[in-house]
């Protein structure tokens, strides 16, 4: 019987999942049963559990439909499940991965939503119109920074949207994963397994003669490198680089590139940004059905923003990095959010850790 209902209780699962706009979900196995949580704006809420001897049916199952090996559970794996396949709205990615009270399997839901427009961001008037006087430039260097899950990626499609709507352009972008394919650019995923890095990518991508490349992230010196002097030479260069502020963001790029006066010319803006959640408005943070008892519902970013100028580069020429400030901060602008009853002081302290 648990075997004919694992196929339901997994199709149940996923359609529950999309309902309550999830990005992932979180299967845990455990002595006696499987948690379930789904990721719900950013953060992992438990939902249910699985009897256990069910859950080896729904893992089996899983597998099954992503092409993995049914019996494997002590080594990680990753798969994709068609959404025809499970009667989904979404694409899955499959991750399995081992631990100590038994194996956990991650589903990434992949939306098919159209990317949003800059002006669709929800961005402060005055980072709006920087972001478009630089995609309008023919040269120069856009760093995006803020932890994982914090909306850099929507960002940088929201940039390409505005750049096909430019037109003109030879468009090319080196990802990890892709997640939306865009008509009238050049896509490709990296392949760490197949030797395909960032850096290698990045290197080869530059005479294919692109006039715009967004390199998902720069993790290495070479690809720093690469990407400082593509923007040196002509190119217009957007990525993302781990740092955690503005600031950060020129320290880590200084100790990547070692001709800091090339850093000096051709960063133009950085972008430091986090997603916070929005009170449901059903409940107002209290908590109900619509919003899973999270009372939260939606997200909004926080972002601020260093557009370099001429005393600024000098300042950076010179190591001068207290000069390097962004208009406005992260936590002014929550506490804007919060006095207009858009979120609560208990999610800006979670998000910035104030």
């Amino acid at each position: 019987m648990a075997d004919l209902s694992a196929p339901k209780v997994l199709e149940d699962l996923i359609q529950q999942a999309e309902r309550a706009n999830a990005s992932d979900i979180h299967l845990q196995k455990r002595a006696d049963a499987t948690q379930v949580a789904f990721r719900l704006d950013g953060i992992v809420t438990p939902v249910s559990d699985i009897p256990a001897d069910l859950a080896d049916h729904v893992f089996g199952r899983i597998k099954f439909l992503a092409r993995l090996k049914t019996y494997q559970d002590s080594l990680p794996q990753d798969g994709r499940i068609d959404k025809a396949d499970v009667g989904g709205q979404h694409d899955i990615r499959v991750a399995t991965y081992p631990t100590v009270t038994g194996e956990k399997i991650v589903l990434r839901l992949f939306s098919d939503f159209t990317a949003p427009t800059l002006r669709e961001l929800d961005f402060p008037e005055t980072i709006c119109v920087e972001l478009e006087k630089f995609l309008r430039q023919t040269a120069g260097l856009l760093l995006l920074t803020g932890p994982a899950g914090s909306g850099k990626t929507t960002t940088i499609y929201a940039c390409l949207r505005q750049l096909l709507d430019l037109g003109g352009r030879h468009i090319i972008t080196v990802e990890d994963p892709v997640e939306q394919i865009v008509s009238g650019v050049m896509q490709t995923e990296i392949n760490d397994a197949r030797g395909l890095t960032f850096s290698k990518a990045a290197r080869h991508l530059l005479r294919q003669d692109p006039q715009v490349l967004v390199i998902g992230e720069i993790r290495d010196e070479e690809t720093a490198n690469i990407a400082v002097r593509a923007a040196l030479t002509g190119h217009l260069v957007i990525s993302t680089l781990h740092a955690g502020s503005c600031r950060g963001v020129f320290e880590r790029l200084l100790v990547m590139c070692p001709d800091h006066f090339a850093i000096a010319s051709v960063v133009g803006l950085v972008l430091n940004q986090r997603l916070i959640r929005r009170l449901c408005p059903a409940c107002r943070g209290d908590g109900c059905e619509s919003c899973l008892r999270t009372g939260y519902k939606g997200r909004t970013p926080l972002v601020e923003c260093v557009k370099m100028d001429e005393p600024m580069r000098e300042r950076l020429r010179t190591h001068e990095l207290a000069a390097i400030a962004p208009s406005g901060s992260l936590e002014a602008a929550g506490r804007g959010l919060v006095e207009r009853g858009l979120t609560n002081d208990a999610e800006l302290r979670r998000v910035l850790g104030i």
